[in-house]
């Protein structure tokens, strides 16, 4: 079920402030599963489940719907287009790429040859097949946006590969906690954050309106086991990963143990994860108001922000148990 759950979402088009698809698929898989499903004005989908306590605590788990992608700024005589990034581009990664835009139009992302110095991302265009700037203008608009083609595999027994890897494993994840969860002691707020990849923006007015008890950011994380790599020392297949820190945050230790006591319930193995970079909702969380005691629950991931972010869906597994002992402990 988890596995179907992610190819699903995988397949949905949404990258940063144009996550409507992913909401809608969302919002389908969640129906007649909640106890209420709202969505606020930046498009954040902002579920309940209610705990069975009479105190029960709400603690806010979050899970981001946006990919990054390429949004169009310029449409050139000749047809092609101009690109600027939506989110942390790797420009290594942006070579040759097949990409797709929102209704269907397909394109090849391309590299010009640049005489001196290093390539920018002004030295890249869109090729959709178009002879000039009207027929161009007549598949594609200023403003519009693009995605590496979602294309979702299989390598080994239990790795699986995709471009929104990031974060649509957490949006998975956290869907099927919603749908798995039942008679657990404290409410849990499910949201599905939007345009997390520009600045966490979704999640700090999802966390200001709610104003919860505890605080869950789940996401992926980079893995330190592929050749010359060695950090974060991570994993694949070693286990979800508990947050201590990385460049936005220092994990609530509150948090921290009630997830080492949730992953020793439910016998599952959890790595310690410092990362010496990037940042997740829990950032925005964790300062919200007078401030929320704010964890991570990662999964590990290689390639991140590239066509190929490959996980381990024994990593996904196990996060889901510790998450669904979480809701018990916290």
């Amino acid at each position: 079920m988890l596995r179907n759950t992610l190819k699903t979402l995988l397949s949905s088009f949404g990258p940063s402030g144009s996550e409507k698809n992913v909401a809608n698929t969302i919002k389908t898989l969640l129906a007649g599963h909640v106890d209420s499903l709202r969505q606020d004005a930046l498009g954040n989908i902002i579920v309940e489940k209610y705990g069975t306590d009479d105190d029960a605590k709400r603690i806010m788990i979050s899970a981001h719907m946006d990919q990054i992608g390429y949004v169009v700024v310029a449409i050139e005589d000749e047809g092609y287009l101009r690109v600027q990034p939506v989110g942390g581009i790797n420009l290594n990664m942006s070579h040759g790429r097949h990409v797709i835009f929102e209704n269907s139009v397909d394109g090849v992302l391309y590299q010009q040859p640049v005489k001196e110095g290093k390539p920018t991302i002004n030295d890249f265009f869109i090729d959709i097949g178009a002879e000039n700037k009207e027929e161009a203008e007549s598949m594609v608009q200023l403003g519009d946006m693009c995605v590496y083609v979602p294309d979702v595999f299989t390598i080994g027994k239990d790795k699986v590969c995709a471009p929104a890897m990031d974060n649509r494993s957490a949006c998975a994840l956290l869907v099927e906690l919603l749908l798995t969860a039942e008679g657990q002691k404290n409410t849990i707020v499910g949201v599905f954050s939007t345009q997390e990849e520009v600045g966490l923006r979704g999640a700090k007015v999802a966390a200001y309106g709610i104003d919860p008890d505890i605080g869950l950011a789940i996401d992926v994380t980079g893995a330190g086991d592929t050749p010359e790599v060695k950090l974060p020392q991570l994993k694949l297949g070693a286990g979800p990963t508990n947050k201590i820190k990385d460049m936005s945050l220092i994990s609530s230790a509150l948090v921290r143990e009630k997830i080492f006591e949730a992953a020793e319930a439910a016998q599952v193995v959890m790595q310690r994860e410092v990362l010496p970079y990037g940042g997740t909702d829990a950032a925005v969380i964790q300062n919200t108001r007078s401030g929320v005691p704010t964890g991570v629950i990662s999964i590990p991931c290689r390639y991140v922000h590239s066509p190929c972010e490959t996980i381990d869906m024994r990593d996904m597994e196990g996060a889901l148990k510790v998450l669904l002992e979480f809701v018990d402990l916290a």
